[in-house]
């Protein structure tokens, strides 16, 4: 189990490092902070001090040793626009973000599994095809076309609920749905697909043979066996949380990391952009190692393959 781990985490952190490094070298290649900071018409001598100041002058593998260091060192650096420091920036605003992605989260588990589960057991049936019709609309409409949808006939049309800002709790009602559908429709069509293929297994007709209760040869054999597709999909989820409120928080207007990461990078913001990237990045591994973790304790049969 200790060598199951240890593999785990030298992945995690590789994966890690190889986001930093994506990132830091395609944002240092794909435009000048300082002419975005201090726009066309300032003098060369005004844009030689700013890169200057910021270190934007060295040569780009002493800038990335330089990041490497403050990484590890706690010092995400500072904001050129805000000229406060960046992971304080991105902090204040993980508040609003966790406002929408939990209640989302939420909503994707207590909805996608049951109907999809439910379906299963019900197939072929009227219900088991009115899963699939709507789990295939939610899965396949782009978010960003889904919150203008809400929007047109929430806000615009009968005028229920707000349009974007964050006030109330019906400030969060639009994107909360809207991340949520995407996962609801795709849950449910992991857990349908789970649930039938275990159903199919021939120790689930063993156990009905014996005479258990229906209810127990769901819950006791087959729900635990069709768990780990279904654990797979959730840590996917867990993990893209973060990089999903990006659309979301655009569309409504939101004060959370995602629509801070659109601001940064229109500004060029190196240090604020990066520090959210690695914090994605940092939230995808993790909730992946946990995946891997809860796949050894799940089916003991995937910790010797592993080590192996």
């Amino acid at each position: 189990m200790i060598r199951f781990v240890s593999i785990r985490l030298l992945r995690a952190l590789v994966t890690i490092l190889a986001v930093v490094t994506f990132a830091f070298v395609v944002l240092r290649i794909s435009g000048d902070p300082a002419q975005v900071m201090l726009g066309p018409d300032v003098p060369q001598d005004a844009v030689d001090a700013f890169r200057e100041a910021w270190g934007l002058d060295q040569p780009l593998w002493i800038q990335y040793l330089a990041y490497i260091h403050s990484i590890f060192t706690g010092d995400l650096g500072i904001s050129m626009r805000d000229k406060e420091s960046a992971l304080q920036l991105v902090l204040e605003r993980i508040p609003a973000t966790l406002q929408l992605t939990i209640p989302a989260l939420l909503l994707k588990l207590i909805i996608g599994i049951p109907a999809g589960v439910y379906a299963a057991l019900h197939r072929q049936s009227g219900i088991d095809r009115g899963v699939i019709m709507l789990s295939i609309l939610g899965f396949t409409i782009p978010s960003f076309v889904m919150g203008l949808l809400l929007v047109l006939i929430f806000s615009v049309t009968l005028g229920l609920l707000p349009s974007g800002g964050q006030g109330t709790w019906m400030h969060s009602l639009l994107p909360t749905i809207t991340m949520s559908i995407g996962g609801i429709g795709l849950l449910a069509r992991f857990s349908r697909s789970a649930m039938i293929e275990v159903m199919g297994q021939p120790y689930i007709r063993t156990a009905s043979a014996k005479g258990l209760r229906w209810s127990d040869v769901v819950w006791q054999h087959a729900l635990p066996n069709a768990a780990v597709p279904i654990v797979t999909i959730v840590g996917f989820m867990v993990g893209a949380l973060l990089a999903g409120a990006v659309v979301v928080e655009s569309i409504f207007s939101w004060p959370g990391i995602g629509r801070l990461l659109v601001v940064s990078v229109a500004n060029r913001d190196l240090a604020v952009v990066q520090c959210i990237l690695l914090l994605i990045a940092a939230t995808m591994v993790v909730s992946n190692l946990i995946v891997d973790l809860l796949y050894g304790w799940l089916d003991p049969r995937l910790r010797g393959q592993a080590a192996h």
